[in-house]
């Protein structure tokens, strides 16, 4: 996986930089080797902060590592987008055992009243059948006797309702760090959102009037 590093007001050492590598070449085993990702260490304070992003073909996966040490940040980090990355697996294989819901079939072919049948052809001295009077196969659909019931899943208020005003970047850095399927929150101007994510992993914005 190609990695870049980035660091503000702090210096990477190569011991660092050792484990950063084993960590995204544990989650390349995950997703792939075209994966990319960047990581940057930073501080505020007395806080060490890492911000790990990796890039897939249809998915960026986001973590944050905060810690008195950038060690402990990296592995915090690099945890949460492990645990990402087999959530987003384990979606992808899921998704492809799903059964088709429709399956096409062949009819049988409708058969004749006898009333016809007794009644000699136009063009029977012929011996070749009647124009229009050929059976054709019908495609047809079957579907389930009985139709799928899907329980909801209930989520509390303090899992899917933010409490504090946020914008839209960090909104979805929050879902992404604490693995939240759906999000409700305010911007800093009052307009209500709510963030979801879909089946194929995309997230999706959608403005409450």
């Amino acid at each position: 996986m190609e990695v870049e590093f980035t660091a503000r007001q702090v210096k990477i050492s190569k011991a660092l930089r050792t484990l950063a590598e084993e960590g995204m070449e544990r989650i390349a085993r995950i997703l792939g080797k075209t994966a990319r990702a960047s990581i940057t260490f930073s501080a505020q304070r007395h806080m060490q902060i890492v911000e790990l992003t990796v890039q897939v073909r249809l998915q960026t996966i986001a973590a944050t590592g905060n810690a008195d040490t950038l060690d402990a940040a990296l592995r915090e980090a690099m945890e949460h987008a492990e645990n990402q990355a087999r959530r987003y697996r384990d979606r992808r294989l899921e998704r492809k055992r799903l059964p088709k819901e429709e399956k096409v079939l062949t009819a049988p072919p409708v058969a004749r009243p006898k009333s016809r049948a007794a009644q000699p052809p136009a063009d029977a001295g012929e011996g070749k059948p009647a124009p229009g009077k050929a059976r054709a196969s019908i495609a047809v659909h079957s579907f389930p006797n009985r139709a799928t019931v899907v329980e909801p899943h209930i989520l509390k208020s303090a899992e899917a309702i933010s409490l504090r005003p946020m914008t839209i970047e960090e909104a979805v850095k929050d879902a992404e760090f604490r693995d939240r399927d759906l999000l409700i929150f305010r911007n800093p101007s009052g307009e209500m959102f709510v963030l979801h994510r879909r089946r194929d992993g995309q997230m999706e914005l959608v403005e409450i009037p």
